[in-house]
């Protein structure tokens, strides 16, 4: 059986490219004992995959020129040695930009299986996976979140902030979302819980947020970094806290990705704090934040977004989307 994949070509610059990427057809070995086959399904993309690609991002090893492109991915097994993982079951990690991938159920693939509840497999990979996760625990854990709340969120129309507005309303707080056009402010107050929305590429931001929050910010849900931090941190209450969840404005200028924030000593001035997390940390408690999050999803207070390409070709084009600010919700690519 040939296997299609995707290998790094080249470091990439501020846009990712296709010629970044050699396609490859490799024949699939038979499998050992203790291996399993896993037909891919969807595959997910992230701004930080960038970094996996120049070096790393401070998580894992830069990745060699020649190597099969790093992401995660839902799949279905069909052919199993190993007998914790059976023809049928549908299964969540790392498997790479390829149409199968052999897994040992070692730690390094982190492979586990999934149950949707009824839901498209696909949510595995974004409401009901780390991006869900990612918004679950950022706003729950790291921020804290108390009832009453003020919110504001940053590329809120993305697929981590798209989540977030809609948390906050289940738990009582009001949501203000930041995004970059108007079609997507529209879908950020109509459809994904937002009490307001600003437009930071025509608006200003200082003046909307003082009309929005006249009392300040308590949870500031950072996904961009640069600038709009910057305004943030002069709009906090006292004790905000500041969500360090990503920041894109950094990943996709590399000239520009040393941004020097200017208002730094506000998180002082207000007693506040300003924390960055990794989601594995939580692991443990994905579980909890999975059954929490599709039963909300069935009872329709939450609702989810995604952008999806097809074909493994699409995979660059993607990757590329989130920086050209295209995406609406959770992107990601249908394999299978």
């Amino acid at each position: 059986m040939k296997n299609n994949r995707l290998t790094l070509a080249a470091r990439p610059g501020n846009y990712i490219k296709k010629s970044d990427f050699v396609m490859q057809s490799v024949d699939l070995p038979p499998l050992k004992e203790g291996e399993f086959l896993i037909k891919v399904l969807f595959l997910s993309v992230a701004p930080v995959m960038k970094f996996y690609m120049l070096d790393g991002a401070g998580i894992e090893n830069p990745m060699d020129l020649g190597d099969t492109m790093r992401g995660r991915g839902v799949g279905e097994v069909i052919e199993s040695k190993n007998r914790d993982f059976q023809i049928g079951d549908i299964v969540q990690g790392k498997c790479g930009w390829q149409q199968y991938v052999v897994c040992d159920g070692s730690p390094y693939h982190m492979m586990y299986k999934v149950n949707q509840r009824g839901l498209s497999y696909s949510t595995a990979l974004g409401i009901l996976g780390m991006t869900g996760f990612t918004s679950y625990f950022g706003l729950y854990k790291v921020g804290e979140l108390q009832q009453g709340d003020n919110v504001l969120v940053s590329a809120a129309a993305g697929g981590v902030g798209s989540n977030v507005g809609q948390l906050a309303q289940i738990k009582g707080a009001r949501a203000v979302g930041m995004a970059s056009t108007d079609e997507k402010c529209k879908l950020l107050t109509d459809k994904l819980g937002y009490y307001g929305a600003i437009n930071y590429k025509t608006e200003n931001v200082s003046e909307r947020l003082d009309a929005l929050f006249p009392k300040g910010i308590d949870v500031y849900f950072d996904n961009v970094g640069g600038e709009l931090l910057d305004i943030a941190l002069t709009k906090l209450r006292r004790y905000a806290r500041v969500v360090c969840c990503g920041r894109i404005s950094q990943y996709e200028d590399r000239e520009n990705s040393n941004y020097s924030l200017l208002n730094w000593h506000k998180i002082g001035a207000t007693r506040s704090k300003m924390q960055g997390f990794f989601i594995y940390d939580f692991e443990e408690d994905f579980p909890v934040a999975e059954k929490e999050m599709a039963r909300w999803i069935k009872e329709g207070k939450l609702t989810y977004q995604e952008d999806i390409l097809e074909g493994l070709e699409n995979m660059p084009v993607a990757l590329n989307r989130l920086f050209e600010r295209k995406n609406i919700g959770k992107q990601l690519v249908k394999i299978s």
